[in-house]
Formats: C-alpha cells, sequence, structure tokens
C-alpha cells in the first residue's frame, strides 16, 4: 500500500473535512471511501490516522514522557499495544503509521482474529524492558477475555514479569476500556494504548510503540 499515492491524499482531506464540520464519522467513510474507490486497508488507513484538529490537540496534550512513568502504574490496553509492537518487530511498516493525534497504530485491525505467533514473546519482552528502565511502580496488562486464548496469552505475560522482576500482573477482562479508564482515575495511572475512545477519557497516555520504534532508529514507521 503506498501511504503517498494522491488519491489517498485527497481522501484524507475529504474526510477530515467532513469531520471538522461534524459529520458520523462512519458515514463520512463509506462516503469518502466509496466515492474515491479506496480498498479496506485504505479505508482502516484513514479511520485510524484522521482526526478533527480539537481532537489531535487534545490527545497531543495527554501524551507523556516515558521518562515520566516513574513511580506510576501503568496500565497497558494489552491487544491494542502488543499487536502495533508485533507489527513492528516484524517489520511490517506498510501496516505501522505515525497518526494525527500523535500515536501510532497499525493499519490491519486484526484485533478480533488475533493469534499468539512467534513475534508475541519478544514484543512482550520488548514492552517489559523498555518499561522496566524507567522504574514503574507496576505493569498491568488488561487483555480481552473474548479473543481466543486470552487466558494463555495472560499467563505468558506474567511470566515475563516474574522473570523480569517487574511488580505488576496481567489479567482478561470482559471490558478493558471500562477497567482502563476506571483504574486510571482511582489509581492515577499511565494508560498504554492507542484507542482514540480511551484516550479521549483518561488523563495521561504512553505511546509505547513509539518508543520500541525509536530504539529501532524508526526503521519500521511510516511517517
Amino acid at each position: 500500500m503506498n501511504f503517498q499515492d494522491p488519491i489517498l491524499t485527497e481522501a484524507k482531506k475529504d474526510f477530515q473535512y467532513l469531520l471538522e464540520r461534524g459529520f458520523p464519522r462512519i458515514g463520512a467513510l463509506k462516503y469518502v471511501g466509496n466515492h474515491y474507490l479506496l480498498g479496506e486497508m485504505e479505508r482502516n488507513y484513514l479511520n485510524r490516522t484522521i482526526f478533527p484538529r480539537t481532537k489531535i490537540e487534545s490527545r497531543r496534550n495527554k501524551l507523556i514522557l516515558l521518562s515520566d512513568i516513574k513511580g506510576k502504574d501503568v496500565l497497558l490496553d494489552g491487544y491494542n499495544v502488543l499487536i502495533t509492537v508485533e507489527a513492528l518487530i516484524q517489520g511490517e511498516k506498510e501496516v505501522v503509521v505515525k497518526c494525527e493525534d500523535g500515536v501510532i497504530r497499525d493499519v490491519k485491525a486484526v484485533f478480533g482474529k488475533y493469534k499468539k505467533n512467534e513475534n508475541t514473546a519478544p514484543a512482550l519482552n520488548s514492552i517489559i524492558t523498555l518499561l522496566k528502565i524507567f522504574k514503574p511502580k507496576s505493569v498491568l496488562f488488561f487483555f480481552d477475555s473474548p479473543v481466543s486464548l486470552s487466558g494463555e496469552l495472560a499467563r505468558a505475560t506474567r511470566e515475563i514479569l516474574n522473570t523480569q522482576e517487574v511488580p505488576g500482573d496481567a489479567q482478561t477482562s470482559e471490558n478493558v476500556d471500562f477497567q482502563l479508564i476506571s483504574l486510571s482515575h482511582e489509581m492515577d495511572g499511565v494508560v498504554a494504548t492507542s484507542d482514540g475512545i480511551i484516550i479521549d477519557k483518561v488523563d495521561k497516555v504512553l505511546d509505547v510503540p513509539s518508543y520500541v520504534a525509536r530504539l529501532n532508529r524508526d526503521k519500521h514507521l511510516v511517517k
């Protein structure tokens, strides 16, 4: 997929124009996608990268530095963070993009069909190793229980936390969004996610994949 395609560039402008004027996101995406004859990946790209300017500013203001997690509870949106880090490790530069609201996301939209793979353990190790350096109070992973084998993934995550001697836990939840939002306010915690719905409802956000990308000298990150 060519993110510099002139047609996609025009589609981005039109999509943001409609969002700025209050058009419903789903309807605006369908209209622009049909108008420019965009495929599924291109529509995913628009939906995950383009936002109204007020939303962009609000979200960017919530992003904190990795060094700011010292002594704080870090609450991770498990699949959200893991899938993007796996894509970075695998070198899938065509699916990992820098979005206008300041975070990076993958545009594959494989969440509900996620399966543990050869990149899962390296990705979890990368995430936990990175956080450990900056001495958080705890690292808490939350995986969506409706996704197949989430319990097994939570157990594997706990083992890595224990092996690396990082205080924390990993658990499954039927409503990860609600749990992250609630706990972030109760614990004054930092939420690691790129989910816009969550970002809009918490105070401090950490973009873990962006730091993984920097450690890899941005070689997998499309800007």
